[in-house]
């Protein structure tokens, strides 16, 4: 079976990934900036779960763009070592998305995500049942906390690109309906409250 790594820009982002990329598919790099005193307990955990399938590479200095050639750095050892696998990016820096097209024009299976959970490896098969579905949306929600959604655009694309294939908008409509009706979000002028824990 081809590898997964997942190397994240913490200065960046910092994703809920415990649970996430517990699996041992996963082989995860966290890049961690100069300035960074704290990370979360989540990180902790996996790092503990994980053992050596997953490092945090602290940056000795700063600087422009720092954390993004440590990335590339490391990035390129790994399409050498591990030619065929495949390397998803956690980072909101589109700087990045010059050298992902770059790779994928030579072949290398790399993408730039937002979200952990755009890892296609992640994704749930849309044949689930709605009721699963609907747990599968939720545990989502939950795990996004203070990051959920705002609007309910984003909250329909959200649900929709959590399964594989993605749900038509008909669908991900109905689903936020059952949501709606049962608690776990309303609508307030253009935004979403949401009645979940953070």
């Amino acid at each position: 079976m081809k590898g997964n790594h997942v190397l994240i820009d913490y200065e960046n982002l910092q994703p809920q990934v415990a649970e996430t990329l517990a699996s041992p598919v996963f082989n995860v790099w966290v890049f961690v900036g100069v300035q960074q005193a704290k990370v979360s307990f989540d990180l902790v955990n996996l790092l503990q779960t994980k053992g050596s399938a997953a490092k945090v590479i602290k940056m000795g200095g700063s600087g422009r763009n720092a954390l993004d050639f440590h990335m590339s750095y490391y990035l390129g050892g790994l399409v050498q070592q591990h030619p065929g696998d495949y390397f998803h990016l956690l980072t909101g820096d589109t700087g990045m998305d010059p050298l992902v097209a770059h790779l994928q024009a030579q072949g290398v299976h790399v993408n730039r995500w937002l979200d952990v959970n755009d890892i296609p490896l992640l994704k749930r098969p849309a044949q689930l049942s709605d009721e699963e579905k609907l747990s599968c949306i939720i545990e989502y929600l939950v795990q996004r906390g203070a990051q959920r959604p705002a609007s309910m655009r984003t909250l329909l694309g959200s649900i929709a690109a959590q399964f594989q294939p993605k749900l038509e908008e008909d669908a991900a409509k109905a689903l936020a309906d059952v949501l709606q009706a049962h608690g776990v979000f309303e609508v307030v002028g253009s935004k979403l409250r949401y009645g979940l824990p953070d």
